[in-house]
């Protein structure tokens, strides 16, 4: 076997490992819930009335729904860097 046959495999097979080592379970399932997330948000496109404290606002729910999840995300990340 010639040096560049089996330096071109070592490489290709480096990729591959590192990235079925980046690729944890806990990973595909944050990712896997995430993208089921965004469905659920975007599917809901009807406009709907809000109240914040006092005001009441009428906005899409997809773009309320992605509010809370982007505040509820921003949150989680707060509290884990913390830890």
């Amino acid at each position: 076997m010639s040096p560049k046959t089996s330096e071109s495999r070592r490489t290709a097979g480096g990729q591959g490992g590192a990235w079925r080592r980046a690729m944890t379970p806990g990973r595909v399932t944050v990712l896997v819930l995430a993208v089921l997330g965004l469905i659920f948000i975007f599917e809901n496109t009807q406009s709907t009335r809000i109240r914040l404290l006092i005001p009441e606002v009428t906005m899409p729910l997809w773009a309320a729904l992605l509010a809370t999840a982007l505040i509820g995300f921003l949150c989680g990340g707060y509290l884990m860097r913390r830890r």
